[in-house]
């Protein structure tokens, strides 16, 4: 399951033993595992130091404020191989405006470069520098250049893909929470025709696609802009390879953002973090349902959590009976409210549309979780970067009877999102390219400049576990969480404790002296009557 990006941006193992190449790739002459794409990392970043970014318009400029600009950095597909075969990052950039936030006429001081990343694997954090139009990141804003990019694979960078776009969107889906030997054979063969498809389409550069090529080309990046040091927020995923960046080129660091962090133990890289945001899943369900419960009068879909889940199963009938417009079958249902579990401010949308339907009115329900043809393509691409990406990193167990086993046992209590989670990463059980062993993420006093952890405790996308563990292997590095509080992605969001800290951060290199704790942000209220607007769009699409 995609972990998304964080929502301040919107307005998007059970291990087997495998042959695995060493954590650094391909052994260098020296026979020291990964000293070659060091060195092709060094020759890649002096090359793009001495290039540089020739910004310019973008190519979808009518849709964007003149501000924007864009541009390119090449880095080798194989950092072993820097002379060899180069792909092209697409980066984006809004200048700082200098412009003190508070009009008080004085020019702020210019700090270089923010670079973002959204997470995923495969979102695209090409439009992130449009966040500085919104009064939280204004402050920031006007002491950075706002810089966003598209990592390897995703969008206009190199981009990957295991299918034919058109086939992506398969609906009306069953999406079974215990499921039949029948359907999951069935996912079974889907499963192992996705990863010949990935092998087909890309060739050679499948192996490419990793956590540890995406660490690296950010190097190159910061090279790119003129950085000697790297200033960087990373959301969701963007926090994994955000400290492989840091593990690596530790010296390279200014400040670094990790907002909603996965956790890096190399035991959990991917197959078990996978398994423990399921079970995560199954908490924030019970949140949005308890929600749902307390406004009984006004959605009228049970007066508790338990009369709410029974509604929301009498729509799934429903919906394997006969189809809403045809599109939307329990799975697109099931997809839907997967989202509630990133971003609560989701829940009026959805509780609506769920009142809605059981009252004869699907309308809202295909709004909101019917596919959009439109966005095929762009789908296709974000899911075929986060296999590649998660399915290279590490071994995966090759036997399905380990995957039956840990997902029947998880789904007798955590239904919700055991299942889909499963067949989603199901591809990397018949994966064509040996797998890494994950490096393991770690630094010692007075390696790293402190760096700032923010966490919502009751995040399902990344446990509140891994925000801990991370702290834990960066030395120096300094925890806020968010209590009680659930939503994917804090960083700028409506908490003003949190925006807080970020800019303390951020603009004066001011941390608390240790852990720091913030309420948490109101609960959404009801929608007053049925919303004629389209809900919120994300930078990417939870999956």
């Amino acid at each position: 399951m995609r972990a998304a990006p964080l929502s301040s941006v919107a307005g998007a193992l059970l291990l087997t033993a495998l042959a695995a190449v060493p954590a650094g790739g391909t052994p260098g002459v020296s026979g020291v595992p990964g000293q070659a794409e060091l060195r092709g990392t060094a020759v890649a970043a002096a090359r793009a130091e001495a290039a540089g970014v020739e910004f310019g318009t973008c190519s979808d400029a009518q849709d964007m404020p003149g501000s924007l600009q864009c541009g390119t950095v090449k880095v080798p597909l194989d950092y072993a191989r820097p002379d060899g075969r180069q792909i092209s990052l697409t980066v984006s950039r809004v200048r700082a405006t200098r412009r003190d936030p508070h009009g008080g006429g004085h020019r702020v001081r210019r700090q270089g470069a923010l670079v973002y990343n959204p997470g995923g694997p495969g979102a695209d954090g090409l439009y992130f520098p449009l966040v500085g139009l919104l009064p939280e990141w204004k402050r920031i804003a006007a002491a950075y250049d706002l810089v966003g990019y598209s990592p390897r694979g995703v969008g206009r960078s190199a981009p990957l893909s295991c299918q034919d776009p058109a086939r992506f969107f398969k609906g009306p889906a069953q999406a079974p929470t215990h499921p039949s030997e029948s359907y999951k054979r069935e996912r079974i063969a889907q499963a192992k025709a996705y990863a010949r498809g990935c092998a087909r389409r890309a060739g050679d550069a499948l192996r490419h696609y990793t956590s540890l090529d995406n660490a690296r080309d950010l190097d190159v990046l910061r090279a790119a802009l003129g950085e000697d040091r790297l200033t960087f927020m990373g959301a969701s995923y963007g926090t994994y390879f955000g400290a492989l960046y840091a593990t690596l080129f530790p010296s390279h660091v200014r400040r670094m953002v990790f907002d909603s962090a996965v956790n890096p133990d190399p035991a959990q890289i991917w197959y078990r973090n996978n398994l423990d945001q399921s079970a995560a899943f199954e908490s924030r369900w019970a949140d949005f349902r308890a929600w749902v419960a307390r406004y009984d009068r006004v959605y009228g879909l049970g007066g508790t959590a338990e009369k709410v889940q029974r509604s929301y199963e009498r729509v799934r009938a429903a919906l394997a009976r006969k189809p809403a417009g045809g599109k939307v079958g329990p799975g697109q249902l099931q997809g839907a409210f997967l989202q509630a579990g990133y971003y609560d401010d989701y829940w009026p949308h959805r509780a609506q549309a769920l009142s809605a339907y059981l009252k004869g009115d699907p309308q809202p329900l295909i709004d909101q979780a019917g596919p959009i043809a439109e966005a095929a393509a762009e789908a296709e691409n974000a899911s075929a970067v986060y296999t590649a990406v998660e399915c290279n990193d590490a071994p995966w167990p090759t036997d399905f009877r380990v995957w039956d086993r840990d997902n029947t046992r998880l789904a007798r209590v955590a239904p919700f999102a055991t299942w889909d989670n499963a067949w989603t990463n199901l591809p990397c059980a018949y994966w064509p390219v040996p797998r890494r062993q994950p490096p393991d993420v770690r630094t010692g006093p007075g390696e790293l400049p402190h760096v700032l952890i923010l966490a919502a405790e009751r995040d399902a996308a990344t446990p509140y576990a891994g925000a801990l563990e991370l702290h834990r292997r960066l030395s120096g590095s300094v925890l806020v969480t968010e209590r009680d509080a659930g939503t994917h992605g804090i960083a700028g969001g409506p908490n003003a404790c949190v925006n807080g800290y970020l800019d303390a951060y951020l603009l004066e290199g001011r941390l608390p002296v240790r852990h720091a704790a913030c309420a948490p942000h109101p609960e959404p209220k009801p929608l007053p009557e049925p919303d004629p607007l389209p809900e919120p769009q994300r930078a990417a699409t939870a999956r």
